[in-house]
Parts: C-alpha cells; sequence; structure tokens
C-alpha cells in the first residue's frame, strides 16, 4: 500500500499519537508520499525518516500514485487537502488533531484501532458533492470548487446588496451583510452558526443563508443541488470579501457569479462503527443531560 499525508501544525500535546500513526504504518510496510511542508514539520517534531519516505507539493504529484490520503489536523485540514485530492477519486482519511472534528472524525485515542481497520480495508467510501464558483473574472479559477460553502460578505460597515436568481427565476434581494451557500457537507459549519438547518450527506441539496439580514423574515431556504444559482452583486462599496470555503479573495461589485454542483464528488473513507448521526451526537451533545 501506497498512501499521501497531509497536514498542518499541530500542538505538541498530540506528538505521541502521531509517533503511534507512523509506527504502525511502518510496521506494515506501507509507503509513504507527504506534503513537502508537513514533512518539515516531522523531521523537526518527531525526527521521522526512512527510505520508503518521498514528498509531494502539486497535486499532480499523487494523481493515481496512491491508495488514500491521510489527513491529520482538524476539519479545515480537509479542506486543503481536497485541493491536493480533486477529481482523482483518492480517498481521505481525516485524523484528528484539532478540535470539533465533524470530517476528521477518528480521535487520537481511535488512531490504533482505525488503522487496523483500514489496513484490513474495514471499511466504505462515502462521497460528499462540492460547490462550483463561476464569475465574470473567472475567480477562483485555479481550483473553483469547495467542500463546504461559498460566502460572499461585506468589506466595511455599509451593508451589501446581493439579487439571487434560481434557474432564471428571480428569488430574492438580499439586503444583509453577507450570503452564504452551502452544501450539505457545510451545514455544520459556518452555515449553522448563521442558521442554517442540518442537512444529512448525499441529500441532495443545497442552503442559502443571510448573514446578519436586514429583514428579519428572511430565512434560510433549502434547494435542489441540481439548480444553478446566479448571483448579481450591488453596492456602495467598491468591492466585496468572496470565500470558498477557507480560501478568500477580494471582488469589484460588477461581479456575476454562478453557483452549481461539481462536475465530481470527494471521496471519505468512513469506519464501520461510525455514521453521521453518532457524530451529530457526539460533537454536538446531543441527548447530555447535566443534570447527571
Amino acid at each position: 500500500m501506497r498512501v499521501a499525508i497531509y497536514g498542518r501544525n499541530f500542538d505538541k500535546r498530540f506528538k505521541e499519537f502521531v509517533e503511534k500513526f507512523f509506527e504502525i504504518l511502518h510496521k506494515n510496510n506501507v509507503e509513504l508520499i507527504i506534503h513537502d511542508k508537513f514533512h518539515e514539520f516531522l523531521v523537526r517534531l518527531i525526527n521521522l525518516k526512512g527510505e520508503s519516505i518521498s514528498t509531494f507539493s502539486k497535486h499532480n504529484e499523487i494523481k493515481g500514485e496512491v491508495d488514500l490520503l491521510f489527513s491529520i489536523g482538524g476539519d479545515g485540514t480537509i479542506l486543503d487537502a481536497i485541493t491536493f485530492v480533486r477529481d482523482s477519486n483518492i480517498p481521505i482519511v481525516g485524523i484528528n488533531a484539532g478540535r470539533l472534528g465533524f470530517l476528521a472524525s477518528i480521535g487520537k485515542d481511535e488512531i490504533e484501532s482505525a488503522l487496523n481497520a483500514i489496513l484490513l480495508k474495514e471499511y466504505s467510501i462515502e462521497e460528499r458533492t462540492l460547490i462550483k464558483f463561476e464569475s465574470s473574472s473567472n475567480l477562483f479559477s485555479e481550483f473553483p470548487y469547495g467542500l463546504n460553502e461559498i460566502t460572499i460578505q461585506k468589506v466595511d460597515s455599509a451593508m451589501i446588496t446581493v439579487h439571487a436568481y434560481i434557474d432564471g427565476e428571480f428569488l430574492n434581494t438580499y439586503w444583509a451583510d453577507g450570503l452564504l451557500v452551502s452544501t450539505p457537507t457545510g451545514s455544520t459549519a459556518y452555515s449553522l452558526s448563521v442558521g442554517g438547518p442540518i442537512i444529512i450527506p448525499g441529500s441532495g441539496n443545497f442552503i442559502i443563508s443571510p448573514i446578519s439580514p436586514h429583514n428579519l423574515t428572511v430565512r434560510p431556504i433549502v434547494l435542489p443541488d441540481s439548480s444553478t444559482l446566479k448571483l448579481k452583486l450591488e453596492s456602495r462599496a467598491l468591492n466585496y470579501i468572496a470565500s470558498l470555503d477557507h480560501r478568500s479573495i477580494m471582488i469589484k461589485n460588477t461581479e456575476e457569479i454562478t453557483i452549481t454542483k461539481a462536475e465530481f464528488k470527494i471521496q471519505l473513507i468512513k469506519l464501520n462503527n461510525t455514521s453521521f448521526y453518532k457524530t451529530l451526537r457526539n460533537k454536538l451533545m446531543w441527548g447530555l443531560d447535566k443534570r447527571n
């Protein structure tokens, strides 16, 4: 087996678990190709070395070359990782060295059992829809896809105006601090914090949520992900901020943005003892009775 590894710098308290992670892979003769910057960090932290280790820095260096990719960090690290996986169908495994971890669901105490299951191929593949961003100025042209959401937000104190159309039909004019369009995967991220509903992965929907709307009767709306959403911007300000997951750029108020479902999906490895509902209960502490 040959695997890619991507990660961010993590707290030293996670060091012993990462050492265990690499020890198990080494014992099972797994070949490693590690993102170059993360490799430098691991060499400093745990003195990582070995003849079966190489590095990569670009997405085309792992396409067709690895069986899966381990992401070590939080959910944000997985959002980074998809820019390397892209449409290669390389499954992603999330090792949680962060905080909440909806996507990076394998905790530090589960690393050994999770790795053993993965090496024995005792898992299933879960496909996640991505969202595509197209604009009149060809923004995010290098990789115009996101796993969680697209947001359009104000730069200064002035509210912004966004005219929204679904499949060519006018939906609404939003006067707000911003507008967020989320996938089901992103429904437990930024969308949740602005009042959007939780959507089950694979349900085939997008969520449009205003950010601090100036009309309190305007609420989030769920639409089929087969829809084409067009946004026309208007504001006294000259610029907006457009974000695609963790990547942000400044855009002009003359932009027209088209949002659709991506032509491909991202594959996440799902262990047989996990489920989305179990993750919801654990991460959001549903059903926890503090009286006990």
